[in-house]
């Protein structure tokens, strides 16, 4: 009975095969083994031709791949094409399990999970089929090696005796093997939640095709491995899949569910008036004030648009932001809502983040079989096409924060340690947040010099915002009058919530929290956002390209002068375009305009003000951010070193330093600002003092 069975299924595949796969099988045996190994067969192919079928593939999916690879092996095929080691890996189930909501019933099904890869080692030879040779008699003794532990043979056939045995590598079969570690998406983590992990092993040749920071799709048999060892079993039992299909998903957001009724809301919200002023309304509202700040962040939560040029090189869409204040001023709140605004997100803080834990570490460890090297992905691996959240950027060593570069201008991560050389993906958008040098700002000091980050850093981010604490009555009296009310708000709810016997109404409550209520929804903003990227990718009309480049050439103009500062550079150009497309993405828009364009310049003039500015001059000065000296000061340290030159020639022990404060007033450079001047060039080591008071040139 159960042969009439076998016969059966086999014969269903056969005309599953011939129905849906005629054209794929030709291809596969055209390509087979050299180009392809493997037949990919939709599971909702499966389901259309026989429901039963489909649903039996994934209760019992080890018996019922191998009929279908044999039904494989039996199609009628040209007399000279033989598939025998051809797979059939089924994708696409209906519906992907949640990592932590795998349990014991799903043991032997065939289930997919959606995740990023963590951890994945190199792809290893495994033997199958292991021939073990009699070193007495020859005879060989053939083992297949089906279970975890390698399996070797108690006797020889031949002579009966127990060995020794030597491993025959050319008449035992060997599969390339890979294993990976696929974590939770961030997207689909809220309120803090520890991301779970399963480990899946894969074989042949889906091997190689994913590496550390990829979002997958994995299909596979999920598995039990008991823990402990051979002398000490336990009870417990650690989940692994066996993958039949791992697929890259490179599409944004794959997680977001819109349904139709979330279309019509976000298209209705598009439309309204005052959306600008209601985005700014929805980010943070408890932190008042800070609209240019929240209109920025709002850009970069919708971003550019990405690039792909015919020759496959590439411009990033992300924008990069940085706000640096004093403390108090409600900077690590607003990351924070930020973080959980993004459909896709990492957060993280500058004191506890390594250059491996923001890029990628080495881990030597025996995820894979043995001590072996293996690639995790870090934070900004991990927010790939989201945005990473960095709090506490000044906090961080600098040797760390020095790996961010290449991740911020060209969205990756190369990794060259242990012998392992990878290029990791990380296209997000960064989010930073920083103190200044002495905790505050200084106000009669340049903002230039109080940032204490490298201007290579820096230079990278498309807006710069400074915050201040300046005491101000009115300004402090709204202040006040706002926090006072939000707690209140507060206040009230969770009197509400947790005293049954609470004497305010509903309606009472509902009145003062709404004062302090977002515009929008975070749910709503989170699918608006994720629907607005996926569907809108506009294109510039002549009037905002127009506009951006005279504001761009205009500024330049100012720099042609000999004596003037390059007052802004072509990176400044592209944080331009990037914004306006960020604007008009808000709308939903297919075009972006010369409103989009004013909007942004306004928001690049106002960014560049606050740090661009040489504020002896006060004109923009591209050099105080690319470099961290104005060029007036480069002149003045150039003017300095150069009256040391003249006078230490005249003096035995060099030249005194009251001789070149008095040279330097004569030339307009005042005392405070020379002395000031020596200082940084004896930090720099370019001038020393060969006696106190006395300086010499090196």
């Amino acid at each position: 009975m159960a042969t009439a069975e076998n016969t059966e299924l086999t014969d269903a595949f056969e005309e599953f095969y011939r129905n849906y796969y005629r054209n794929e099988i030709g291809e596969l045996a055209q390509k087979y083994p050299t180009d392809q190994k493997s037949l990919w067969i939709d599971w909702q192919d499966l389901y259309r031709f026989d429901p039963d079928l489909a649903d039996d593939f994934r209760n019992k999916p080890a018996q019922l791949q191998d009929y279908a690879e044999e039904a494989l092996r039996l199609y009628d095929l040209p007399v000279d094409v033989k598939l025998g080691q051809a797979h059939v890996r089924v994708h696409n189930l209906p519906q992907s399990e949640d990592i932590r909501a795998i349990r014991h019933e799903h043991h032997g099904n065939l289930i997919s999970v959606q995740g990023i890869v963590r951890k994945a080692t190199d792809v290893r030879p495994k033997v199958t089929n292991a021939a073990f040779e009699c070193q007495r008699c020859g005879t060989l003794t053939r083992i297949p090696q089906v279970a975890g532990d390698f399996q070797e043979p108690h006797e020889c056939q031949g002579c009966e005796r127990q060995g020794p045995f030597r491993l025959n590598m050319d008449q035992s079969e060997f599969v390339d093997a890979q294993k990976l570690r696929v974590q939770e998406s961030p997207e689909g983590l809220r309120g803090g939640e520890t991301p779970q992990a399963i480990d899946v092993s894969i074989e042949d040749d889906i091997c190689g095709e994913v590496t550390a920071g990829d979002h997958v799709n994995v299909t596979g048999v999920l598995k039990l491995d008991q823990q402990g060892n051979d002398r000490e079993k336990s009870p417990m039992f650690d989940l692994y899949m066996d993958g039949v299909d791992v697929s890259i998903e490179d599409q944004q957001f794959e997680d977001m569910d819109i349904t139709d009724e979330d279309k019509k809301d976000i298209v209705e919200l598009s439309n309204e008036d005052g959306l600008y002023e209601k985005m700014v309304g929805a980010i943070a509202p408890s932190i008042y004030g800070y609209d240019q700040e929240k209109l920025a962040m709002i850009l970069q939560l919708f971003s550019g648009v990405t690039k792909h040029l015919p020759d496959e090189s590439r411009i990033r869409g992300d924008l990069h932001m940085l706000m640096i204040g004093d403390p108090g001023t409600g900077k690590s709140q607003m990351l924070s809502y930020v973080e959980n605004i993004a459909p896709r997100s990492v957060y993280t803080s500058g004191k506890g983040s390594s250059s491996a834990g923001l890029t990628a570490a080495a881990v030597r460890d025996d995820f894979g079989e043995g001590q072996q090297w293996t690639l995790e992905a870090g934070a900004l691996v991990l927010a790939d096409q989201g945005i990473a959240a960095i709090d506490e950027l000044d906090k961080m060593n600098p040797d760390d924060r020095s790996a961010m570069h290449q991740a911020l201008e060209q969205q990756e991560i190369s990794i060259n340690k242990a012998g392992i050389n990878a290029t990791l993906k990380s296209r997000c958008s960064l989010l930073g947040a920083a103190n200044p040098k002495y905790g505050r700002f200084d106000q009669f000091e340049p903002i230039g010099e109080q940032i204490d980050l490298e201007p290579a850093l820096i230079s990278r981010f498309d807006l710069i915002f400074t915050v201040t604490d300046q005491p101000d009555e009115e300004e402090d009296a709204n202040l006040a009058d706002h926090i006072i009310q939000t707690n209140y708000a507060g206040e009230l709810n969770t009197h509400r919530e947790m005293n049954a016997t609470s004497d305010y109404s509903e309606e009472e409550v509902a009145n003062v929290t709404d004062e302090v209520a977002p515009t929008i929804e975070p749910e709503l903003l989170r699918k608006y956002i994720a629907y607005a990227k996926r569907n809108c990718y506009p294109t510039m009309t002549e009037e905002a390209k127009e506009s951006i480049r005279d504001f761009y050439v205009d500024l330049r103009a100012k720099g042609q002068d000999d004596d003037a500062p390059v007052p802004v550079t072509a990176r400044k150009l592209e944080a331009l375009v990037r914004l306006a497309e960020a604007s008009a993405r808000i709308r939903l828009s297919d075009t972006v305009e010369e409103e989009d364009s004013e909007r942004v310049i306004q928001i690049v003039r106002s960014s560049m003000e606050d740090i661009g500015v040489d504020p002896e001059t006060g004109e923009f000065d591209a050099d105080v951010v690319e470099t961290g000296t104005s060029k007036t000061q480069r002149d003045r340290i150039q003017n300095i070193k150069g009256i040391i030159n003249d006078i230490e020639s005249e003096y035995d022990e060099g030249a005194p330093i009251d001789v070149v404060v008095e040279r330097a007033e004569e030339v307009g450079v005042d005392q405070s600002k020379a002395e000031h001047e020596i200082e940084q060039l004896k930090q720099k080591g370019e001038v020393y003092e060969p006696r106190t008071d006395h300086l010499r040139t090196t």
